[in-house]
């Protein structure tokens, strides 16, 4: 936390100092960390190579091309921002998260404009904050799932009709491999798909303010009872991996970073579609989707001079040749309009089926982090489900830990260590924060580290990184922390105040 507030201090000199860097001062040779999928590790080094080889500003970018999921670099980035890569690659529903930890550099007036009238509308959105401030550069237009399959199992005529792909399934022993009980990610298409909602919002600093989420409702009932029939099918496997098709499976939803190896695994059997409809009580309902986008960011830097050439990088990383070389190898689908544009891109039949589910998508704006694993267990609960209270059941909880995530209640917070077994469902009035705060001692230990959660959860945890006063007292572990666990410097007995914003330590 020190390191990231002593940058954002400086970031507001920096910043609008970026904006008057002119192209003649940018020439010079810069060591950069660049973090992108280990998919595109080899083709951004040659991209980098080429830019450096073909720039006119005399910017030559000495880089380390590391690889990082763009699901993972937010979590690497949020624990420490200086040892995070100077461009990244993330997900969408990362976006709020990163600027509230000062881990993203806004674009200049000109690549805002750039990135304004050359990339998708929707894309264009997912990188704006409601003030209009741009932060971050849209890399890919694809970040959704469809239906691939195996053509010898199921005929096209049945491809609209989940009843029917289970169907076929059952008949031929093989599997329809679909994440229900694994991703909340996943599991929101049946809720989508009956007209469902979650629409969470943030404030212009990115922090979550409140959610409108139709989950548990009649249409939620609907989507369940739809759920349920995939779930209790002996075919069904909660997975994404494409994999599966050499482990019995005729259907794998997933989404286009899978292209290039179902390809190869199925040949002239593959087919791609977009979701299918299910019925319950007489009536269809077309299986939802989430629809965003991967996005490049642009870490704040000390130098403003290198912080403009970063951002002209990650302008050409994301540009119309960048783009679709990146389709021509990995079969991405572009955020560039002129790349999307591209006949190759155009007739892609797999992109065709991405762009066809989005019609029935739902566009991915900013999400609670903690959403992801409080819906995710919807799955479980409707698959082990008998009656409909039951079903009801399940969206109730859902509902009430939604709205768990907007309440504090300091009297159901408590204070877990290494030294009581990290046991986070303990009754012990020894840890528990009492109006907000709590008095222990710390023995000494080969590890005098913790961290206040609520009781059977560590989905909200608070830890190092809100530690505001008092942090002389702890040790700042950096990289070696990535759980944010408090670990004090020496044994004492210490008071913890949690206010709802910060911790404050103070050594009795």
């Amino acid at each position: 936390m020190k390191k990231i507030v002593s940058l954002l201090l400086s970031l507001a000199m920096v910043l609008s100092m970026c904006s008057f860097a002119s192209a003649d001062s940018l020439a010079g040779t810069y060591d950069i960390k660049v973090w992108v999928a280990n998919e595109i590790v080899d083709l951004t080094k040659k991209q980098i190579e080429n830019f450096n080889a073909t720039n006119d500003l005399g910017i030559v970018f000495n880089a380390t091309i590391e690889a990082q999921g763009e699901g993972d670099a937010a979590t690497a980035m949020v624990t420490d921002v200086d040892a995070g890569g100077d461009i990244y690659c993330f997900a969408q529903d990362q976006f709020a998260r990163l600027i509230q930890a000062g881990a993203l550099a806004k674009l200049g007036q000109g690549a805002a404009k750039t990135v304004q009238e050359g990339c998708d509308a929707d894309a264009v959105k997912a990188v704006t904050t409601s003030d209009g401030t741009m932060w971050a550069y849209p890399l890919t237009a694809d970040n959704g799932y469809f239906m691939y399959y195996d053509k010898t199992v199921i005929p096209e005529e049945d491809i609209d009709s989940l009843e029917k792909i289970i169907a076929d399934c059952e008949a031929a022993g093989k599997n329809i491999n679909f994440e229900m009980q694994t991703s909340a990610w996943y599991l929101a298409s049946f809720f989508f798909g009956t007209g469902c909602v979650s629409v969470w919002k943030t404030d212009e600093a990115g922090k979550f303010t409140s959610v409108t989420d139709t989950f548990n409702s009649d249409k939620g009932l609907i989507a369940v009872k739809g759920m349920k029939k995939l779930l209790d099918s002996p075919v069904h496997v909660s997975s994404s991996e494409i994999a599966g098709f050499a482990n019995n499976a005729a259907v794998v939803v997933s989404g286009t970073w899978a292209s290039a190896d179902a390809k190869n695994m199925l040949g002239d059997n593959l087919g791609v579609a977009d979701l299918p409809s299910f019925e319950v009580d007489g009536q269809e309902y077309h299986l939802g989707s989430f629809f965003g986008f991967k996005l490049m960011g642009v870490k704040p830097q000390s130098d403003p001079v290198k912080a403009a050439a970063l951002h002209r990088l990650a302008q050409y990383l994301t540009g119309t040749q960048c783009s679709l070389e990146r389709h021509a190898e990995r079969g991405w689908g572009p955020a560039d309009l002129a790349a999307k544009a591209d006949e190759s891109v155009a007739n892609d039949p797999i992109l065709k089926a991405v762009y066809e589910q989005k019609n029935y998508g739902v566009v991915q704006d900013a999400i609670h982090g903690s959403w992801w694993d409080t819906a995710k267990v919807i799955g479980d609960g409707v698959k082990a489900a008998a009656t409909e209270d039951d079903l009801k059941a399940v969206l109730q909880k859902y509902e009430d830990d939604i709205a768990a995530l907007f309440t504090l209640d300091t009297s159901a917070l408590l204070f877990v260590g290494a030294w009581n077994g990290w046991n986070n469902a303990d009754t012990a009035d020894t840890y528990y924060l009492k109006d907000g705060a709590l008095t222990l001692d710390v023995p000494e230990s080969d590890y005098m580290g913790g961290r206040i959660v609520a009781p059977g959860s560590w989905d909200t945890d608070k830890g190092f990184a809100q530690v505001t006063t008092g942090a002389e007292l702890i040790k700042d572990l950096g990289a070696e922390n990535p759980d944010n666990n408090i670990v004090f410097a020496e044994a004492g007995n210490y008071t913890l105040t949690w206010d709802g914003t910060a911790i404050t330590i103070v050594r009795n």
